[in-house]
């Protein structure tokens, strides 16, 4: 593992521990939020930005109204600037020294780089390092830090801090009509009126859900049990990142295809995944399993609707537990680059009445926190072997009865 740590000097520290310690495990490792001040002298200059869901675009007055504060002779940038936030694995803090380390993971590992880094604050971080040496030579500039340790949904975090009005990334490239693919895959279903494609549209489904279920069955990107798609649970902006590079490909307009498809699966899982706990309860001798206890399900007397496609049920569930369930089906799913086509081995609904129970099971023996369980390699690449070994086994059966 090529780990990458930050080193630099700080003018002062502050630390605040997650009050949830009192309330929850207390051997879970739950987020730390530091506050630093720091001489931009003293700023390293390769933090990554992949994290971020939005490259600096530094022509913009904004971004020049940050570089003339850096290098104007006032004291007051780390009031009037919102500062720099960096999501890390750890934050050490050297005493003598006033000195932090701080992990930012494996940089070459993907769901590393798009889980640790400058999160927001990259306009100003760009500015700073473009413009500190400039900074008149009679004062000391400084500029806030804030590093959030063990950050438990990126997603969450990234879309609560990146609040500019600024018009999206995704709506900017709904403006040139490339989502039509999209649009012209699920015309005539019941939620095509109900997708949102621009900013403060007030409608149900946003865009960038369909995105992730075009992510999690993304066999060109993950082809095999090597590697999973986490990020489309827990990496929104990495998502649209490979959307927008991918999405005129012969592949990829193939996949889109598969949208119905995708969102029935998703629906039934979101659907059946209680019947399918309790079920795995059940043989294994609890007499009164009680699924709305779990972490991250709520149980709702007057009932509620999945996602998509609205069918009643009487919990919520959290999409941590979804996700590594749902992406598991892409073992089923292959491309004809002769037809360029997408064509299922087996209809996955069928494989999922079949081990669902096993799934399930796999899936809350793994975790019991819907949060890590998103994020999970080992736990998708789990459940995508139990999905290729039941399709393993019907094409031998087949073989058989020929």
């Amino acid at each position: 593992m090529n780990t990458k740590t930050l080193k630099f000097k700080v003018e002062t520290l502050r630390t605040i521990s997650s009050p949830y310690k009192k309330v929850l495990n207390s051997d879970e490792v739950l987020e730390t939020v530091y506050f630093l001040i720091v001489n931009m002298k003293e700023l390293p200059g390769n933090i990554p930005l992949d994290v971020n869901p939005r490259e600096p675009k530094m022509s913009t007055n904004v971004a020049r109204r940050i570089k003339d504060a850096v290098t104007e002779p006032e004291y007051d940038f780390h009031i009037n600037n919102r500062g720099i936030v960096i999501a890390a694995k750890s934050l050490y803090f050297n005493t003598s020294e006033s000195e932090v380390t701080i992990d930012i993971g494996d940089q070459s590992d993907e769901n590393d780089k798009c889980s640790y880094g400058i999160l927001d604050g990259g306009h100003t971080y760009t500015a700073i390092m473009g413009k500190r040496n400039e900074i008149p030579s009679d004062i000391e500039k400084y500029v806030r830090v804030e590093v959030i340790t063990n950050v438990q949904n990126i997603t969450r975090l990234s879309d609560a801090r990146n609040t500019s009005a600024q018009v999206s990334d995704i709506a900017l490239f709904n403006l040139d009509d490339n989502f039509d693919y999209i649009k012209n895959a699920i015309a005539g279903q019941v939620y095509a009126s109900e997708v949102a494609y621009k900013d403060n549209e007030n409608k149900p489904i946003n865009i960038s859900e369909f995105l992730r279920l075009l992510y999690a069955f993304d066999i060109e990107k993950y082809p095999n049990d090597s590697a999973a798609p986490t990020q489309s649970y827990s990496g929104k902006a990495q998502v649209f990142k490979r959307y927008k590079v991918a999405f005129n490909t012969n592949f990829y307009k193939a996949l889109t295809k598969q949208l119905p498809k995708l969102v029935s699966l998703y629906d039934i899982i979101e659907k059946e995944l209680s019947d399918k706990y309790c079920q795995y309860k059940h043989a294994l001798g609890t007499a009164n399993p009680r699924f709305g206890s779990v972490r991250g399900i709520e149980s709702i007397d007057k009932g509620t609707r999945t996602q998509f496609l609205h069918t009643q049920s009487n919990y919520s569930v959290s999409t941590g537990y979804i996700y590594p369930i749902f992406g598991a089906f892409r073992s089923l799913l292959k491309y004809d680059e002769e037809k360029e086509e997408t064509y299922w081995v087996f209809d996955p609904v069928e494989i999922w009445n079949e081990i669902g129970v096993d799934i399930v099971q796999n899936t809350f023996e793994t975790s019991s926190n819907p949060q890590l369980a998103g994020k999970d390699k080992q736990l998708w690449l789990s459940n995508y072997r139990i999905v290729e070994t039941q399709s393993l086994r019907k094409l031998l059966k087949n073989q058989k009865n020929i």
